[in-house]
């Protein structure tokens, strides 16, 4: 984390939980880093922090993929520590979410993709497993699709192959989300944070939300999420999700309210030779339940390492 800055506790998308439980610290540094041709984005990486002897470089690398409306620590900060002790550790914050790129081009998973193989280019980390977290996980697998030599592996967690069905989602529902995004778009972007702000802090103050977490939430952009949300409602990618051809791990979330766990099996059950982790939460079970979850997705990325060393 940047020095000084309280560490996180996250709801996942799209209601928001309480967050008021104290974390460790975890001796990791954010900064900013700038994508050549793309903007600056936040990082999180414990290779910038470690005064270990062995570099962490020397280790696989992993990349944390944040879902819709979270930011890299939020959805992840419980997980940094525990993954620290075998991996080299890299989260981000994806377009329009918390300190992420900023631009006036419309929200698009493919961007998000594009933005995280330049950031492992500019990090020079070489191929990478890459953790998706709900939308995190189309953002992984863009990754995989269009960057196939910056991938290792996938670690899909609390997603899907398509987040939708229902035909509202591109009918007059997906016609007014975009309206509503195209009309906060045109509102300058210093009057949409400030308007955010406020409700965040109206929101969740009174519930006992720690003010780091509030702080965390108020960094995304409103229009940037209207149209995140859109894209992900319109992700399908049932047609070449077989095609995936790097060792894969799926996380499912059995109790999970907002991605069906019946869609969770059915992307791995999609995948050529993914393995299946459940685990017996809900949508926010990486945050709320973190003795469950952890564990998992250790043991997940795990697997994906060790069927990548032995092809």
């Amino acid at each position: 984390m940047s020095a000084g800055s309280d560490q996180l506790k996250t709801a996942q998308e799209p209601r928001l939980a309480v967050v008021d439980t104290p974390v460790p610290d975890l001796s990791f540094s954010g900064r900013a880093v700038d994508l050549p041709g793309r903007g600056r984005t936040w990082v999180y990486d414990n290779e910038v922090a470690s005064d270990r002897t062995e570099s962490v470089s020397s280790r696989p690398t992993v990349v944390l993929l944040h879902g819709w409306t979270s930011t890299a620590a939020l959805n992840f900060y419980r997980c940094f520590s525990a993954l620290s002790r075998e991996f080299r550790v890299v989260a981000l914050d994806h377009r329009g979410h918390g300190r992420g790129i900023r631009s006036r081009r419309p929200f698009r998973l493919d961007d998000c993709a594009d933005d995280v193989a330049a950031l492992i280019d500019q990090l020079d980390t070489g191929p990478v497993i890459a953790v998706g977290y709900s939308m995190g996980g189309p953002i992984a697998q863009l990754l995989w699709r269009r960057h196939r030599d910056r991938v290792d592996g996938l670690v899909l967690c609390a997603t899907a192959a398509r987040f939708s069905t229902r035909s509202e989602f591109y009918g007059p529902f997906g016609a007014l989300g975009y309206g509503m995004a195209l009309a906060l778009s045109g509102v300058p972007a210093t009057l949409r944070r400030q308007g955010f702000g406020l409700v965040m802090r109206n929101r969740m103050a009174h519930r006992g939300t720690a003010p780091w977490a509030i702080a965390e939430w108020q960094r995304n952009d409103p229009a940037a999420l209207v149209q995140a949300g859109f894209a992900l409602s319109r992700f399908d990618s049932t047609g070449w999700v077989g095609s995936i051809d790097v060792p894969a791990s799926v996380v499912i979330t059995t109790r999970d309210a907002t991605v069906a766990p019946s869609h969770q099996w059915h992307l791995a059950q999609s995948i050529p030779g993914a393995r299946g982790f459940p685990v017996a939460g809900n949508h926010r079970v990486c945050s709320e339940q973190p003795e469950i979850f952890v564990p998992t997705l250790v043991a997940a990325c795990e697997a994906v390492r060790r069927t990548q060393a032995a092809t």
